[in-house]
């Protein structure tokens, strides 16, 4: 029996040892638009043909719909001065957005922005995103957590890795796109593309050099922003602070 445990956990490490590397795509921008620059992006997506937004620091986050060629915030609701908000995502009628370290979500109406109600999750919240069945979270580890949408208790985690089985660390805002969940890297100018049944990292996308430089000063001016729309199967990117919105489509390396 001992053999056989020494055996298996030897395959497994040669299997991990022989992954290959994780493949590093780049990207083509299909278009620029513009983005408000004092908007401290945290959360992104896309539903009915409109982007909807959730910024942070304490005391000007928001929740906003915003027209995506012209950039204009078309209806805005401002959190309680308490809250910093964080990641974002659509479910059925409703948004939901996370805040950063009060452990609680808001669930809104997604025409109105009327609050409909409220819920609390340990440890911190950073990205949101959902599948067909989960809502998926972030907290700034290397573990994703799948949340029911209905009673928003967790269903399991997922530990994420990359080809040398290394944890990845600071996953930040997030997205579903073509079954894989797509997650920006806090402080990096690449996105994660992670499985959902594994948590193993399949690819990753460099997207350096979107902006210019001095286009940004701030150190927090990071890339932080994913939104795909499923019916026009585009993809959209921004960041903390930036002045611009891309539609992007990744190309092969």
């Amino acid at each position: 029996m001992l053999r056989q445990r020494i055996f298996v956990t030897l395959l497994c490490f040669l299997f991990i040892a022989a992954a290959p590397p994780a493949p590093v795509d780049g990207y083509e921008v299909v278009h620029t638009f513009p983005h408000d620059p004092n908007a401290f992006t945290q959360g992104l997506a896309f539903v009915d043909g409109h982007l909807y937004e959730s910024t942070g620091r304490q005391g000007h986050s928001s929740l906003r719909m915003v027209d995506p060629a012209t950039g204009w915030v078309l209806k805005e609701y401002d959190l309680p001065k308490q809250y910093f908000g964080e990641g974002l995502t659509d479910w059925g009628d409703t948004l939901v957005q996370l805040t950063w370290t009060s452990g609680i979500a808001f669930v809104y109406d997604r025409s109105t922005f009327t609050v409909r109600h409220t819920f609390h999750y340990t440890g911190e919240g950073w990205g949101l995103t959902h599948d067909s069945t989960s809502l998926i979270l972030s907290d700034g580890s290397a573990t994703l957590r799948f949340l029911d949408p209905n009673t928003f208790r967790e269903i399991r985690k997922l530990n994420v890795r990359d080809e040398n089985n290394h944890p990845v660390s600071n996953l930040n805002e997030l997205e579903y796109v073509h079954g894989e969940i797509y997650a920006n890297i806090w402080h990096e100018d690449r996105i994660a593309r992670i499985s959902p049944r594994t948590g193993r990292v399949v690819g990753w996308i460099d997207l350096s050099g979107l902006l210019k430089p001095g286009e940004v000063s701030d150190e927090e001016a990071v890339l932080n922003g994913i939104a795909y729309d499923a019916k026009s199967d585009r993809l959209f990117v921004t960041g903390k602070l930036w002045p611009k919105l891309f539609e992007i489509k990744v190309s092969k390396r």
